[in-house]
């Protein structure tokens, strides 16, 4: 869910919609803080408008000191909610002076033009306006009369048209993210097409077919990267078939120059025999040079028989012959047929009663480079140990040595690899280790090679299987 949420479709949709909603919402906004704004200054404009002409075209008929009578016409003849005051006198009828803002009276004192101001009283929008009412003195010029004038509009209706405006736009920027999801889904499906092809084409050239090709459309970036990815998959293809083939002749070369060294290393074999036997009466400086050549046939037949099984793994022609064995006893059988008895300098803990299906053979070329190895290079004693693990079984192999030197730890698998150079004459092949390795896999297991801080230990696992598969 993570992946999907965080994947490329998302984001762009994601974007799509911000980016649309953001400007809808301003937009709308734009628009309905424009219309609010005609909608009132409109009114405004209107009805102060009105109130002057009105206002003007009554002042001519008033006399000085105005009586109450007169007060009252006059806020009649306004035509809207008002009140006139004049001193400590008002009209009646009209709006109560408590409805009036004290701020506006006090700037409509002393002042000519109009005052307004919105408020919002008894649960709905006013507009009151205010002004002074001046007429024409002894000398013809205008001049203050004493009269203020307040009137009292509703601004429901205009309220109204405003709240349904507002509904309108943000209806409109509603309505505009489904369309911009829409737009996002054509325009990420245009843009993850391609990608999509790539990925699974790059999917293809990690699983080996080398041979994928993907179509080109357009002649913009992604077209480019199509084009790109082509041409690595072609350079690609080529280099690995060279590196195949050359690793195809490099195997073919091993496989015929060893079957090939076996029948003169067999008649070598049987002549060093005879020289081992008769080496007692020969000359000494004759004898030794036996010796020498005996010892050598025998550590290049061992050579040889390694890189015939090597060959084999390398050529996937490596099978298990499984049978049902008690691991104990297949291990002592190992140890017994190389002479290495159980003492002080071998010691083993090997619990009755594992049994497994195993390759005899192949577990026998294990546990023989492992222990032979610790008896070799490590110091006693040497522990084996054997346990059931439920679902696996470990064969541990530890000695109590110096320990291999973290830099050869990671590589003490690899083929011709020896922990240093004066073993280079030793009488291991360099392979043991590697065709060990690649037996247990082989059994669907592994062997992990580590240093315990008083020597090194190879821990054998293989998978416990109980009956014949």
């Amino acid at each position: 869910m993570r992946l999907r949420l965080s994947g490329l479709r998302p984001r762009l949709i994601a974007a799509f919609a911000l980016v649309t909603l953001v400007g809808a919402t301003a937009a709308a906004g734009a628009s309905y803080v424009s219309a609010r704004t005609t909608i009132l200054a409109g009114f405004q404009d209107q009805t102060m408008n009105r109130l002057k002409d009105q206002i003007t075209l009554f002042a001519p008929n008033l006399t000085l000191p105005p009586t109450q009578q007169s007060l009252d016409d006059f806020a009649a003849s306004l035509k809207s909610s008002a009140v006139v005051v004049y001193k400590n006198l008002q009209s009646t009828g009209g709006p109560s002076l408590s409805e009036i803002p004290p701020e506006l009276r006090a700037e409509v004192s002393g002042r000519s033009q109009l005052v307004f101001q919105r408020v919002f009283r008894y649960g709905q929008p006013l507009f009151v306006v205010g002004t002074t009412v001046r007429g024409r003195g002894a000398n013809g010029l205008p001049a203050p009369t004493g009269l203020e004038v307040y009137t009292v509009t509703s601004l429901s209706s205009q309220q109204v048209a405003i709240e349904e405006l507002a509904r309108s736009a943000w209806q409109t920027a509603a309505l505009a993210l489904p369309l911009a999801i829409a737009l996002a889904l054509l325009a990420a499906r245009g843009v993850l097409r391609p990608v999509r092809e790539l990925n699974t084409a790059a999917r293809q050239l990690g699983d080996g077919k080398l041979d994928v090709h993907l179509r080109a459309r357009g002649s913009d970036e992604l077209a480019q990267l199509v084009h790109t990815f082509n041409g690595t998959a072609r350079e690609l293809e080529r280099t690995v078939g060279e590196l195949r083939g050359m690793e195809a002749d490099a195997r073919r070369f091993v496989a015929d120059v060893s079957h090939e060294l076996r029948t003169p290393l067999a008649a070598m074999t049987a002549v060093t025999d005879v020289l081992d036997e008769d080496a007692a009466s020969l000359p000494p400086d004759t004898a030794v040079a036996a010796r020498l050549v005996s010892e050598e046939t025998r550590r290049l037949t061992r050579l040889v028989q390694d890189l015939v099984e090597i060959s084999r793994f390398d050529a996937g022609r490596a099978e298990l012959q499984l049978d049902e064995w008690e691991l104990p006893t297949a291990i002592k059988d190992s140890l017994d047929a190389r002479g290495w008895r159980f003492s002080d300098d071998l010691v083993a803990d090997l619990p009755a009663g594992i049994t497994a299906w195993a390759d005899r053979r192949r577990l026998d070329i294990i546990v023989a480079n492992l222990v032979g190895n610790a008896l070799r290079h490590g110091e006693p004693p040497v522990e084996l140990r054997l346990r059931d693990n439920g679902t696996t079984v470990t064969f541990e192999v530890t000695d109590h040595g110096p320990g291999m030197d973290p830099a050869v730890l990671p590589h003490v698998f690899d083929r011709f690899s020896k922990a240093d150079s004066s073993r280079a004459r030793s009488e291991g092949s360099g392979l043991g280790l590697a065709i060990a390795l690649e037996n247990a896999r082989l059994h669907g297991g592994t062997i992990k090679a580590m240093n315990t801080g008083s020597g090194a230990k190879f821990v054998l696992t293989l998978p416990l299987i109980r009956r014949l598969p």
